[in-house]
């Protein structure tokens, strides 16, 4: 099993960003071109595409593809109960850590008769994607739903592969009606995300996306989203990535499973540890092998690990400089005092301190929500929160008296841009008014 070890301080600056480098994107020009195929017979034929793509790559013919009341009870009489309890538990933890995010509307007055505003408004109609490739998601229908339902989008759809009975996974949906989804339709693919981008005779249409998929669903997004009449959507997409920042109080059986937890996620997931202790990277490799011999998905999670290595750094400096270089999807901090260094933090999408945090309890259950940027795009983009289910709307409202008060201002400054019209809005209201005045 192949786990790199590097000395940072040895490697030249090419050297250093060739470890950092992720797996290449497996998006390529024939998926592209294959997604858009699939996208244009889904607008032009709608339904009668959805039924013959089912058919083709799911194995199953659908004559309906919404799920209906008997088939969501049928779901939920087929949960265990501990498992019914899991979902519960990670809805109300996920509510209650999202509902903290909804902020109050803003209304100020910035100068006198000057008002400003700005209100939130959930968008009209949402669409989410929930895979179910090697195995079902029902994490990723919480952490879809239950924004959306908080944000209060009056339209929650949401759209996931059947079964080869014709079923939708019941794990899935009882967590998607749960969460919070007002539709749930058993479509999957780039398919699924055409429906919901452009709509068909069953499925409406969306304004935005949300939710994981593989290269074919990533592909259909980023299509959509450049196409006007298509759908907006949520974050860039990547494989799944860990780093974990640990020195020598860091217990090694620990870092060695927050690696293997995160290997296992796909072929192309990436785990990184930087460490300031030998003795611990040491350690952590035993402890890799002697865990990994315990794991069902051996076969992904030797192929994630070759793209992964341990960093030996001199200082955590250092490390929290690899870290905000990188930009990983999930970062550990398993420190001696690891909430000194989490404000030096700044490209992360999200950080897990302590020994006793391991990166599944964001994934599942702790409440924060677990889809997050990815491929270095923290740098610039944050996870999935309330905040992305709703629009922003900027009001002001002024007074002649404050008009005035920004009159100078405003009849400068498109001078200096020379926009006559605009400093005309200006002196036309303040003329006619000085007008009136004398004319009464």
């Amino acid at each position: 099993m192949e786990f790199a070890t590097f000395v940072w301080r040895d490697l030249n600056e090419a050297m250093q960003r060739g470890i950092l480098q992720r797996p290449g994107l497996e998006t390529s020009d024939s998926v592209t071109a294959e997604s858009r195929k699939i996208i244009e017979a889904v607008k032009q034929h709608r339904d009668r595409a959805l039924q013959e793509m089912t058919e083709r790559f799911d194995g199953i013919g659908l004559e309906r593809f919404e799920v209906e009341v008997e088939e969501f009870d049928a779901a939920e009489r087929k949960i265990p109960g501990p498992a019914s309890d899991a979902i519960d538990l990670a809805i109300r933890n996920v509510s209650r850590f999202h509902e903290q995010q909804v902020t109050a509307a803003i209304d100020i007055e910035t100068m006198p008769g000057v008002r400003c505003q700005r209100i939130s408004q959930p968008i009209d109609s949402v669409g989410m994607y929930v895979p179910a490739g090697s195995a079902p998601l029902p994490s990723t229908a919480i952490m879809l739903t239950v924004p959306a339902r908080i944000a209060a989008c009056p339209e929650r759809i949401l759209c996931t592969p059947p079964r080869k009975d014709g079923s939708a996974d019941p794990s899935v949906l009882v967590a998607a009606k749960r969460g919070g989804a007002t539709r749930v339709f058993k479509i999957g693919g780039a398919q699924a995300i055409a429906a919901m981008a452009y709509g068909t005779d069953s499925v409406p249409k969306v304004h935005k996306i949300f939710g994981p998929g593989n290269t074919w669903v990533t592909a259909a997004k980023t299509l959509v989203a450049a196409d006007p009449a298509g759908a907006a959507i949520d974050l860039p997409a990547g494989p799944s990535e860990v780093m974990v920042i640990a020195d020598q109080s860091a217990d090694a059986s620990f870092v060695a499973a927050d690696l293997l937890s995160q290997a296992e996620h796909g072929e192309d997931s990436q785990a990184i540890l930087v460490s300031t202790s030998a003795d611990l990277v040491r350690d952590v490799k035993r402890q890799l092998m002697h865990q990994f011999g315990r794991l069902g998905r051996q076969e992904i999670v030797r192929k994630a690990l070759r793209n992964s290595s341990a960093i030996l750094v001199e200082d955590i400096d250092i490390a929290l400089g690899i870290c905000n270089q990188y930009a990983p999807e999930h970062l550990i901090l398993q420190l001696e005092d690891p909430r000194s260094v989490l404000l030096e933090v700044r490209n992360a999408g999200s950080v897990f301190i302590g020994p006793w945090t391991p990166e599944s309890v964001g994934d599942y259950c702790s409440g924060t929500n677990h889809v997050l940027p990815t491929y270095g795009t923290a740098r610039a983009y944050s996870g999935l929160g309330v905040d992305q289910f709703l629009r922003h709307l900027t009001v002001q409202e002024l007074t002649r008296e404050g008009l005035a008060g920004l009159s100078n201002a405003v009849i400068n400054l498109a001078t200096l841009e020379g926009l006559d019209a605009h400093a005309n809005a200006v002196c036309v209201r303040l003329t006619q008014t000085d007008l009136q005045a004398k004319a009464s």
